[in-house]
């Protein structure tokens, strides 16, 4: 049976590399040797990576490294082949994605997407009433219930919707319905949420205004953030893990992971220039 991490001799937990990575009491998020196989493919192979509790933490890496499978076995989508998950303390290696969300663990497109013929309100007023423990197929009466509506206006507002309550959420731009997606999950209260290239198909414009909101969001949600854009990474993140072949090579706070020699090998190159 697996041993909670920061509850042994554990003032640090230790990484794939034997280093300890020092915290105070147990992380929020561990996840010990996690070992995906797909056949003879090993997707990820031996990943440790810790995220601590107020903390952005970014997940980086080539095309190909692993990171969306990390990302799936840690919200649930994916079982690993081996090793173990704990969050808040607790063991979650076997529960299934909606029990992590009850826990507050929450990826932003659990909620899926969103229903375009209904308005931005409406999209989270049904993540607020889910948030409730009601199902989502009833949200005829939810629309009755002020109080599900102020709370679904107040994240409107949080992610930057405050003007577009009322619009069909099909009508929005693309960087508008990711800040949705966003306040989808948000709407279910989460500890942690996990984001998977947020940024992804966005303009200059658009992704100043992803990384406004998620900086917005520092000290009332961790984050664990998966994104290929280097500027915004290592102006929102607090450490970053660099994931090389389905394994975390690094990881330290932005400056650290700028000047360290292997992981420029691996993977930022020029990349850490031009996001010095």
């Amino acid at each position: 049976m697996s041993e909670a991490p920061g509850r042994s001799q554990a003032s640090a937990h230790r990484s794939p590399q034997g280093e300890g990575i020092p915290v105070h009491g147990a992380p929020l998020l561990a996840a010990l040797q996690l070992v995906k196989r797909f056949g003879g493919l090993a997707a990820t192979d031996g990943a440790s990576l810790t995220v601590q509790a107020g903390e952005t933490h970014a997940l980086i890496g080539p095309n190909g490294a692993g990171k969306t499978t990390l990302i799936h076995q840690l919200s649930g989508a994916l079982a690993p082949t081996s090793g173990s998950i704990w969050f808040g303390g607790q063991a979650i290696t076997g529960l299934p994605m909606h029990a992590r969300a009850r826990l507050g663990l929450v990826r932003s497109y659990q909620i899926t997407s969103v229903f375009k013929r209904l308005s931005v309100c409406d999209n989270l007023a049904l993540a607020v009433q889910a948030q409730d423990g009601s199902s989502l197929r009833f949200w005829r009466p939810a629309r009755r219930e002020r109080a599900r509506y102020e709370a679904a206006a107040a994240v409107g507002e949080r992610v930057g919707l405050g003007t577009q309550l009322h619009r069909l959420a099909g009508a929005l731009s693309h960087g508008e319905q990711r800040q949705l997606e966003v306040g989808l999950a948000l709407a279910l209260r989460p500890r942690l949420l996990l984001l998977d290239e947020p940024m992804a198909g966005m303009g200059p414009e658009e992704s100043e205004r992803m990384v406004e909101l998620l900086q917005g969001l520092r000290g009332q949600a961790s984050l664990l953030l998966v994104e290929h854009d280097m500027d915004a990474v290592f102006r929102l993140a607090d450490r970053i893990s660099v994931l090389v072949s389905g394994r975390v090579i690094a990881t330290g706070t932005p400056a650290e992971i700028r000047e360290n020699a292997e992981v420029q090998r691996a993977y930022l190159g020029d990349e850490a220039g031009v996001a010095a």
